[in-house]
C-alpha cells in the first residue's frame, strides 16, 4: 500500500488529524475519500485514484450511484463495496446518535497502571480516562493519546496493523525524544464523535498479530543503529477487558501500549523515524548508507499530540527548532534522570501485616483460636491473575460469600473456588423468610458449606444488572441476605466477621458494593465487624472516598490496603497451625492411605471424619483442653491424642473396651450385611460416648471412622455421605475398608435401624458387593429405662458402677492431674466418676456449691432452669448467646470478651460449654453431669423450696428467655420434649403424662395444672401442647367440656394428624365411661339411654374420622417414601371399645337385661338379623318399654351394624398384628399392649355373639345338624380361628395342642357336614393342620399330608373369592414349594410362580396402606424333611438356641444361620441372579420362581447368571431369600 507516512503528515497539515476521518461525511475533502476506500472500503488503489482523480468529496460520495461508478471506469466489484460501505457508515452514525449506552459517556475511571501488565484492572464500556491526553509534565508522570480506531473495525488485516503500527511509532518516537512515559490507547474515543477519553473498546480477534507487528515495524521504521533501544522503550501491547455496564464480558478490548525512555537505555541520544513503510526483509537488504537518502521524521510531544519537526512549514528557517530542540537533548536526558531518581527514593514503611494478623482474628494473632467462630466475604469482579494469591478464601471456610461478579461461575472466583471446596450456589431471593428461620438455614446448609450467593446474577437465567439499575432490580433482595446473616438465630451474635475484598477498584457512588457496606454497618451497628482489604492505595483511596461522602465514615481503621493480595494470602495462611495447613489421611486396604481433599471432606459436612494423622501438628492448648474435659465438657480427638505423647499416662481404658475390640468387632464383621450395628446402651454421665470415641480413636488405622454430627439430619442423605466416605479413592474392592460410624444419643432405636436400612439401599444402588461388612454402626444410646443387661455380641451396656480395675486407674489418673493442675478439687465431673458415682459425693458438691441460692438473682434462676432442663430432657441446652442477653454480659467482636461461664457466678462449676450440631450450629452451655443436676434439683426443692413448677412456670412465662434468637429453637424443642413426651415402659402400662407434669403433680398437687396453662400460652399454635391439654383434662380433672375445647383446639391447628383426631374421640369416650360409672341405677333410664347412645355414636364418629386421617397419612407416607411412621390403629381400637361400652349399656336396658333368651335377642339385634319392631312385637311388656324401643329406633344404624363392624376391625387388626411386624426386631412391646386391650374387647364380643341362638334354631328341622354346625362355627370365632391369620397366632400365643386338635376336628366336622364347602373354611382347614403338624407333630387328627395337598389343589382348580386369595396362595406357595423328590401334584407345582406373583399382588393391594414402617413376618421356613415337617416355624428356631445365646441378637444379626442346630434343620435352595432378585431352580420341570433377597446387599458385587444358595422364608409378601451364598 502506497499511503506513506509523508502523505500522512501532509493532510494533518491540512486536516488537523489525518488519520482520523471526520465524523460527518459531508465534511470529508477528497483525501478522506480516498483514505476510506482503501481503509474502510478496502478497495484497490487504482478504484481510490479513480475517486480522488474525479474529485470526489464528501458531499459527492453522499449523492454516488452504483451507475455513476461504473461511468467514470470504476469496475462492478468495487462499485458494489463503495456503495455498500457508504450505506452501512450512515446507518452505523444513525444507531450511535439513538443508542444511549454509545452515545452517552459513563462515570470516570483510572487507567490501567502504568508500565504493568498483570494487575487485574478492567475498563467499564463508556466510562471516562481521568486523565486528558497531554505532552511530557514531570517525565515519569506518563502523557497519554487516545483512537477510536473503531473504524477499523471490517478493515483489511494489512490495513488495521498499519494503522495500529504507524501510530505506535508516531507516539513512541515523540515519548522516547521528549524523555517522557507515555501510553497510547487504542479503543478509546475523542472528541467530537465521543467524550473525550470515552472507552469504546476494539475487538481483537488475534492478540499476536498485534504482538508480533509492533517489532517488525520498530525494525522498519527506527535508524538501524537505535531499533534495539527502541524495542526496550516500547513495551508489548497489553488487552485491556472491556466489561460491559453489568459487569459482564463484552469480548472488546483497550490495546495500550506503554513507552518508557529510561535514562540508561536513552542516555543523551535522539531519535528519527523513516517514512517508507518498508518491512524487516526489505530492510535487511538495505545498507547504512542507504538510510541516509531517506527521508526521515523526527517527532516530539508538543501538548496533546505528537509533531514532526522535520515537516515542511512556512517558516524563513525550516530546521531551527529541530536544531534547537537536539541542542536540548542532553538537559532533558539530564531531568529524566533526577526524575528516576527522585522517584526511587520514596520508600513506604508499613506494619499493615501485623494489622492484619489482628484484625481477622480478634486479637489472638492464630486463627485456630480466632475470636470470630465465622466469616462472610463480599467481593466483585475478580481478575484471572487474582486468583492464585486468593487461597486463604477457601481456608478461612467462609459461612457465605456474597459475590457480585456476574461471571464468578464461569471464570470467576466461584469457579476457582469450587474446585478446592464445597460449596452451595444459592441466588439472594432463597434468603427471604417464608418459614421458619432454622429450617430455612438448614435447607440452604448455611453452617454446614460455604454457601455463595452470586448477588447480580449469572445463574438460572437470573440476568446481571448496570451499576444504575442494581439498587432497584436486585438491592431488596441482597438487603434480605444481609439482615439473614446477622441475625442472632442464624450467626452468633458479635462472633463473625464481614471481610471485603475488593478484587476491583470501587470508583461509582451507585456501586452496589457500596449499598452492601451500608446494609452490614446498621445491621451489625459500626465497623467493629468489618474488615476492608483493598490490593492498592488507588482502589482504597476510591473506597474510603465514596464511603466518607455518603455516609460520613471513615474506614481507614478498619482497612488494609498496603499490601498485595500474594502478601494477604501469605499473612492470612500464616496463622493457622501446621496442623490445620496440613493434609489429612484416610486409611485403605494394605496399610496404605489416601489423602482427603477438603472439597470431598465439604461435601460430607454431615459427618466429622476421624483421619489417620488427626491432631498432629497441632498447637491448642493442652492443659485447657483437658481441664474442660475434667470438669465435664464433651471428650475430643485432642484428649486421646494428648494422653498418647512422651510423658503422658494412657487414656484411661473402661473395661468394655477389650470386650468391643476383641470380641464384638470381630463378631460382627463376620457377617454377610452390607450395615451392621451393634448398641452401646449407658446411663448418662457413665462415660458411655468417651468409651465409644475412645473405640473410633483406637481404629482410626483399620476402618475410616466417622461421627454423626446431626441426629436431624436426613437419613437418606446421612446414608449417601456414609457410602460416599467408604468409596472414596477405592477402585478395587480389596482395597475398601469399612466405615464405623458412631450415632449418639438416638432418642428411638428405630432412627438407627432406619438409617442402617437405607445404607444397605445405598449399598444395593452403588452395587456395592462384600462378603463382610462395609459399614459398622456403633450406636451410642442413653438407657434408663434399659435394665442392666449382660452384654452380648450386638449389646454392651455401661452402668454407673466402676469395677476394681478401673477405680485403680482413676486414682492412678487423679494423682497425675494433681501434679499438673491446682484446682484439681473443681474437676467434678473426673470426680465423680473416680468416686464411683456416689450419690453422697455428688449431693455434697451440690449444697456447698448451691449455698446461699438465691431465685431473685438472674444467675440462680438461669442455672435452676439449666437444671431442670438437664433433669428432664436429656441434652438440653441454653445458647452462649442466650444467657449473655439473660445475664447482660456484653459481647465484644474481639479477643477478651466476656467468658459466659463467669456469669454464672459461684455456679459457674457446674457448667460446660459445648457446641450444639443443629440446624444451625451454635456454641451452647450445659450442666457438667446428669447426676449432679438430679441432685441439684433435689437440693433446690428441699433446702431453698424451689419447687419443680416453680422453675418450669419461670421457664416457660420469662419472655427474656425466648428473646435471644440463637439457640430458641433447640430450646423450644427441649422444654416441649419434657412437658410432652411419656416413659414407655416395657412391663406394664404407659405413664399418663411425661415424668416433669407427674413429678409436679406429686410434689404440689394440683399446681401442674397451672403449668399447662403456662405451656399453652408458650406453645400458643402448638397442637401437640393443646393435645396435652385435653388429656389432662379428661384423665385428670374429669372436666370433659374443658378437654372437648383443648381438643378441638388442638384438632384446628392439626387437622391431617390421626393422632390428634384420636384424642377428640377420646375425650368422648371417657365421658361416656364416666358418666356410666356414676350412674348407679340399673335398670337404665330412658332418657339415659338416649344420653348414652347418642355420646357413643359421636365417639364412634370420631373414631371413624381418626381412622379415615390415618388412612391419608399411610397413602401420604407411600408416597414419600422417608416416612416410616407405621399405621396409626388406634380408630379401630378405639371403635371397638365404644361398640363394647354399648354392649355394657344396652345389657342394662330392660328390653334385653332378663334372662338367657333377651342376652340371645341383644345378640341378634347387634348381628342385624333382629329389628327392634320385631323385638318389641314378641315383648310382653311392649307398652312398659315403648319408650326405650322409640330411643333404640333412634339408632338403629349404629345397633344393626355393631356386631359386623367389631368384627371387621377384629380381623383388619389380627390380620395387621400378624402378618406385619417390627421391621427390625421381633416384638414391640407398645404393640403387645394393644393385643392386650383387643384381647379383653374380643372376650366381651366372644360373650355375646359366640352364644347358641336357640330360638332361631328351633324352628329348622335339622336342627340337631345345624345346631352342631352353628355352634362349631361360634367356637371357631370364639377362638379367633375362623380366619387364616388367627390360625396363625395360634403359633405364637401358646395354644395348647388340645385346644388346636379340637379347632381341627370343628373344620373336619364342618366340612363333612356342610353341602357346599365354602373356599374360606377349607382354606382355613389347610392352615389348622399345618399349625396342629407345627405343635403337635403326631396328633391322630392330624389330615395325612397327602389328602391336604390333594384338598389344597381341589380349591385352587375351583372359584377363588378375592377375599381368599392371599391367604390360599400362601400356603399352596409353602405346601406346593418343590423339593428333591418329585411330587405327584406336578401340574400345581408348575404354577408356583403364578402363585406367587398373585400372592404379592393380592399383598400389596391389601396391606399397601397399612405396610409402612413394617415388615412381613416370615411364618415358615423350608425344612430339609418331607410332609408336614417340611415346613419350619420360628418358634422352631427358637427352641435351637439356648436361653443364654439370646434368639433375638442372634436374628438380628443374622448369626442365627451359623448355628449348626437351625442349619440341619433348614434346607438350601439355589438359583441364579437375575435384575437383583433371584431365580429359584425347582426340582420337578425346571421352572424358575422369584424370589426377593431379605438384604439385597448379599446380592451386590454378583454378576447376572451367577449361581447363589439361601435359606427360603414364606411371608405373605412372598417367599424370601436368607443367608444367601
Amino acid at each position: 500500500m502506497d499511503f506513506s507516512m509523508a502523505e500522512q503528515v501532509e493532510i494533518k497539515n491540512e486536516d488537523d488529524k489525518p488519520t482520523d476521518l471526520p465524523d460527518e461525511i459531508k465534511d470529508w475533502n477528497k483525501h478522506h475519500v480516498k483514505q476510506w476506500a482503501l481503509n474502510e472500503a478496502c478497495v484497490d488503489g487504482e478504484s481510490a485514484n479513480i475517486l480522488l482523480q474525479q474529485n470526489i468529496n464528501g458531499p459527492s460520495l453522499l449523492l454516488l450511484e452504483k451507475s455513476d461508478l461504473l461511468e467514470v471506469g470504476v469496475t462492478l466489484g468495487p462499485a458494489k463495496l463503495i456503495i455498500h460501505k457508504r450505506d452501512e457508515h450512515l446507518k452505523f452514525k444513525k444507531e450511535q446518535l439513538s443508542s444511549p449506552t454509545t452515545n452517552q459517556s459513563g462515570r470516570p475511571c483510572k487507567p490501567y497502571p502504568f508500565h504493568r501488565h498483570h494487575d487485574a484492572c478492567r475498563y467499564k464500556a463508556n466510562s471516562v480516562l481521568d486523565v486528558t491526553e497531554s505532552g511530557a509534565s514531570d517525565y515519569i508522570e506518563p502523557c497519554h493519546e487516545y483512537k477510536g480506531y473503531i473504524h477499523m473495525s471490517e478493515a483489511a488485516v494489512e490495513s488495521k496493523m498499519e494503522k495500529f503500527t504507524d501510530e505506535v511509532i508516531r507516539f513512541a518516537a515523540a515519548c522516547m525524544n521528549s524523555r517522557t512515559n507515555g501510553t497510547i490507547h487504542f479503543g478509546v474515543g475523542d472528541k467530537p464523535d465521543f467524550v473525550h477519553g470515552q472507552v469504546l473498546g476494539v475487538s481483537v480477534p488475534d492478540k499476536e498479530a498485534y504482538v508480533n507487528a509492533l517489532p517488525q515495524a520498530i525494525e522498519g521504521h527506527f535508524e538501524y543503529r537505535h531499533i534495539q533501544t527502541a524495542k526496550m522503550c516500547i513495551k508489548p501491547p497489553r488487552f485491556v477487558e472491556v466489561l460491559n455496564p453489568d459487569m459482564t464480558s463484552s469480548e472488546k478490548y483497550v490495546i495500550e501500549v506503554d513507552i518508557v525512555p529510561d535514562f540508561v537505555i536513552c542516555q543523551e541520544n535522539f531519535y528519527h523515524v523513516f517514512h517508507l513503510d518498508t518491512r524487516k526483509s526489505k530492510r535487511k537488504s538495505k545498507s547504512k548508507e542507504t538510510e541516509k537518502e531517506e527521508k526521515k521524521l523526527f517527532f516530539i510531544r508538543d501538548h496533546s499530540s505528537s509533531r514532526d519537526l522535520l515537516a515542511l512549514t512556512t517558516f524563513a528557517k525550516p530546521k531551527e527548532e529541530y536544531n534547537r530542540f537536539l541542542d536540548d537533548v542532553p538537559q532533558l536526558s539530564l531531568l529524566r534522570k533526577q526524575a528516576e531518581e527522585n522517584r526511587l527514593s520514596v520508600v513506604k514503611s508499613s506494619v499493615q501485616g501485623s494489622r492484619l494478623s489482628e484484625m481477622i482474628t480478634g486479637g489472638s494473632q492464630s486463627l485456630d483460636k480466632s475470636h470470630f467462630e465465622r466469616y462472610l466475604i463480599v467481593t466483585n469482579k475478580s481478575h484471572l491473575v487474582q486468583l492464585e494469591s486468593l487461597g486463604f478464601i477457601p481456608e478461612l471456610n467462609p459461612t457465605a460469600v456474597l459475590d457480585f461478579d456476574p461471571e464468578s461461575a464461569k471464570h470467576g472466583l466461584m469457579k476457582h473456588f469450587e474446585d478446592q471446596s464445597t460449596i452451595n450456589i444459592h441466588l439472594p431471593v432463597q434468603y427471604k423468610i417464608t418459614e421458619a428461620v432454622e429450617d430455612i438455614a438448614s435447607k440452604l446448609k448455611l453452617t454446614r458449606n460455604t454457601s455463595w450467593i452470586l448477588c447480580n446474577g449469572g445463574i438460572e437465567r437470573e440476568r446481571p444488572s448496570d451499576v444504575d439499575d442494581w439498587l432497584i432490580e436486585k438491592g431488596a433482595s441482597v438487603r434480605n441476605v444481609i439482615s439473614f446473616l446477622c441475625r442472632k438465630d442464624v450467626l452468633p451474635h458479635k462472633r463473625f466477621l464481614v471481610i471485603f475484598i475488593l478484587l476491583s477498584t470501587v470508583s461509582e457512588k451507585m456501586d452496589p458494593l457500596l449499598e452492601t457496606f451500608s446494609t452490614f454497618w446498621q445491621e451489625l451497628r459500626g465497623t467493629e465487624q468489618i474488615l476492608c482489604i483493598c490490593e492498592n492505595e488507588e482502589a482504597f483511596t476510591c473506597w474510603r472516598d465514596l464511603i466518607e461522602s455518603r455516609y460520613g465514615l471513615d474506614i481507614k481503621a478498619r482497612s488494609i490496603y498496603q499490601l498485595s493480595f500474594a502478601e494477604v494470602n501469605g499473612t492470612v495462611l500464616s496463622l493457622w497451625s501446621d496442623n490445620r495447613k496440613s493434609s489429612r489421611f484416610l486409611p485403605c486396604g494394605g496399610g496404605s492411605k489416601v489423602m482427603l481433599k477438603k472439597k470431598e471432606e465439604g461435601s460430607l459436612d454431615i459427618l466429622n471424619v476421624l483421619c489417620v494423622n488427626q491432631c498432629e501438628g497441632g498447637n491448642e492448648d493442652k492443659a485447657i483442653i483437658q481441664e474442660k474435659f475434667y470438669k465435664g465438657g464433651k471428650v475430643l480427638w485432642w484428649n486421646f491424642y494428648f494422653s498418647e505423647q512422651p510423658g503422658s499416662m494412657p487414656f484411661i481404658k473402661r473395661d468394655k473396651f477389650d470386650f468391643i475390640m476383641n470380641t464384638v468387632l470381630p463378631a460382627l464383621s463376620s457377617l454377610r450385611k452390607a450395615c451392621v450395628s451393634f448398641k452401646l446402651l449407658h446411663v448418662p454421665g457413665c462415660g458411655g460416648t468417651t468409651l465409644a470415641m475412645h473405640i473410633l480413636w483406637a481404629l482410626k488405622d483399620k476402618f475410616r471412622c466417622a461421627v454423626l454430627r446431626d441426629r436431624t439430619a436426613d437419613h437418606v442423605v446421612v446414608a449417601e455421605q456414609v457410602v460416599k466416605l467408604l468409596m472414596y479413592e477405592t477402585t478395587e474392592q480389596s482395597s475398601r475398608i469399612p466405615v464405623l460410624l458412631m450415632l449418639d444419643d438416638f432418642e428411638e432405636m428405630d432412627d438407627a435401624y432406619d438409617l442402617q436400612q437405607l445404607i444397605e439401599k445405598e449399598c444395593v444402588k452403588k452395587d456395592i458387593g462384600s462378603r463382610s461388612p462395609q459399614v459398622i454402626l456403633l450406636n451410642c444410646m442413653r438407657a434408663e429405662s434399659w435394665e442392666k443387661t449382660e452384654s452380648t455380641e450386638d449389646t454392651v451396656f455401661i452402668g454407673n458402677n466402676l469395677s476394681e480395675m478401673e477405680q485403680r486407674q482413676f486414682e492412678k489418673k487423679l494423682e497425675e492431674i494433681e501434679k499438673t493442675y491446682k484446682n484439681a478439687d473443681t474437676f467434678y465431673a473426673f470426680m465423680i466418676m473416680k468416686k464411683n458415682f456416689s450419690p453422697e459425693y455428688i449431693q455434697g458438691v451440690a449444697r456447698n456449691t448451691l449455698k446461699s441460692f438465691n431465685i431473685n438473682h438472674k444467675h440462680a434462676q438461669l442455672i435452676a432452669v439449666l437444671v431442670l432442663l438437664n433433669v428432664y430432657c436429656k441434652g438440653a441446652t441454653l445458647s452462649v448467646s442466650l444467657c449473655e442477653e439473660f445475664l447482660g454480659l456484653q459481647t465484644k467482636p474481639y479477643s477478651g470478651s466476656s467468658d459466659v461461664k463467669a456469669g454464672f457466678g459461684k455456679f459457674s462449676t457446674l457448667v460446660t460449654c459445648c457446641t450444639e450440631e443443629a440446624k444451625v450450629v451454635f456454641e451452647a452451655v450445659r450442666m457438667i453431669h446428669s447426676s449432679m443436676a438430679v441432685h441439684c434439683l433435689k437440693e433446690l426443692t428441699t433446702t431453698y423450696s424451689v419447687t419443680k413448677a416453680e422453675i418450669t412456670d419461670l421457664l416457660l412465662t420469662t419472655d427474656k428467655l425466648y428473646e435471644c434468637i440463637q439457640g430458641k429453637d433447640k430450646l423450644m424443642k427441649d422444654v416441649h420434649t419434657m412437658l410432652v413426651k411419656r416413659h414407655h415402659s416395657v412391663k406394664g402400662e404407659d405413664s399418663q403424662f411425661s415424668p416433669l407434669i407427674q413429678d409436679i403433680a406429686k410434689e404440689t398437687p394440683g399446681v401442674e395444672e397451672n403449668v399447662l396453662f403456662n405451656a399453652a400460652k408458650r406453645f400458643e399454635k402448638d397442637a401437640v401442647i393443646s393435645q396435652l391439654l385435653a388429656r389432662y383434662q379428661y384423665l385428670k380433672k374429669r372436666d370433659f367440656r374443658e378437654a372437648k375445647d383443648w381438643a378441638k383446639n388442638a384438632k384446628d391447628l392439626s387437622r391431617d394428624n390421626s393422632y390428634i383426631s384420636d384424642t377428640s374421640a377420646q375425650v368422648i369416650k371417657h365421658e361416656l365411661k364416666s358418666e356410666i360409672q356414676s350412674d348407679k341405677e340399673d335398670p337404665i333410664r330412658p332418657e339415659r339411654l338416649k344420653g348414652y347412645l347418642r355420646m357413643a355414636q359421636s365417639a364412634t364418629e370420631a373414631f371413624r374420622d381418626t381412622q379415615e386421617i390415618a388412612k391419608k397419612e399411610a397413602t401420604l407416607r407411600v408416597q414419600n417414601k422417608r416416612d416410616n411412621s407405621p399405621f396409626n390403629t388406634a380408630g379401630c381400637l378405639g371403635e371397638i371399645q365404644v361398640a363394647v361400652i354399648i354392649i355394657e349399656i344396652l345389657e342394662k336396658c330392660p328390653v334385653f337385661s332378663s334372662g338367657n333368651c333377651h342376652h340371645d335377642i341383644l345378640s341378634e339385634v347387634l348381628s342385624g338379623r333382629f329389628t327392634i319392631q320385631d323385638v318389641a312385637r314378641n315383648d310382653s311388656k311392649h307398652h312398659k318399654h315403648a319408650l326405650y324401643y322409640c330411643i333404640l329406633r333412634e339408632f338403629e344404624d349404629l345397633l344393626y351394624n355393631l356386631r359386623h363392624n367389631m368384627k371387621r376391625h377384629f380381623d383388619f387388626l389380627d390380620s395387621f398384628h400378624v402378618n406385619l411386624g417390627p421391621r427390625f426386631t421381633l416384638k414391640d412391646s407398645r404393640e403387645e399392649r394393644t393385643r392386650q386391650e383387643l384381647f379383653r374387647c374380643f372376650y366381651q364380643y366372644s360373650d355375646l355373639f359366640c352364644k347358641t341362638d336357640s330360638t332361631e334354631l328351633m324352628k329348622n328341622k335339622n336342627l340337631s345338624i345345624m345346631l352342631q354346625i352353628h355352634k362349631a362355627r361360634q367356637f371357631l370365632e370364639m377362638r379367633k380361628a375362623d380366619t387364616y391369620s388367627g390360625i396363625l397366632n395360634c403359633l405364637s400365643n401358646v395354644t395348647s395342642t388340645d385346644m388346636m386338635v379340637k379347632i381341627v376336628r370343628q373344620y373336619d366336622f364342618i366340612l363333612s357336614k356342610t353341602p357346599e364347602r365354602s373356599v374360606r373354611e377349607m382354606v382355613n382347614f389347610i392352615y389348622a393342620n399345618v399349625v396342629l403338624s407345627c405343635v403337635k407333630p403326631e396328633s391322630q387328627h392330624l389330615r395325612p399330608y397327602k389328602i391336604l395337598i390333594d384338598l389344597l389343589c381341589q380349591v385352587l382348580q375351583g372359584q377363588i373369592p378375592y377375599g381368599e386369595t392371599l391367604a390360599l396362595h400362601f400356603i399352596a406357595v409353602a405346601l406346593l414349594w418343590p423339593q428333591q423328590i418329585v411330587m405327584s401334584q406336578t401340574v400345581e407345582s408348575q404354577k408356583l410362580g403364578s402363585y406367587v406373583s398373585q400372592m404379592r399382588t393380592s399383598f400389596w393391594n391389601e396391606m399397601k396402606s397399612v405396610l409402612n414402617g413394617k415388615s412381613p413376618v416370615v411364618h415358615f421356613f423350608l425344612g430339609k424333611k418331607q410332609g408336614y415337617d417340611r415346613l419350619i416355624h420360628l418358634g422352631e428356631l427358637e427352641r435351637c438356641v439356648s436361653p443364654q445365646e439370646n434368639f433375638a441378637s442372634l436374628w438380628e444379626n443374622g448369626k442365627i444361620w451359623k448355628h449348626e442346630r437351625v442349619k440341619e434343620l433348614l434346607c438350601r435352595v439355589t438359583g441364579w441372579v437375575q435384575r437383583k432378585l433371584i431365580l429359584a431352580v425347582t426340582w420337578n420341570t425346571g421352572s424358575k420362581i422369584e424370589v426377593i433377597p431379605m438384604f439385597k446387599s448379599q446380592l451386590c458385587g454378583k454378576i447376572e447368571g451367577e449361581n447363589v444358595s439361601f435359606v427360603i422364608g414364606f411371608s405373605m409378601k412372598g417367599p424370601l431369600a436368607f443367608d444367601i451364598y
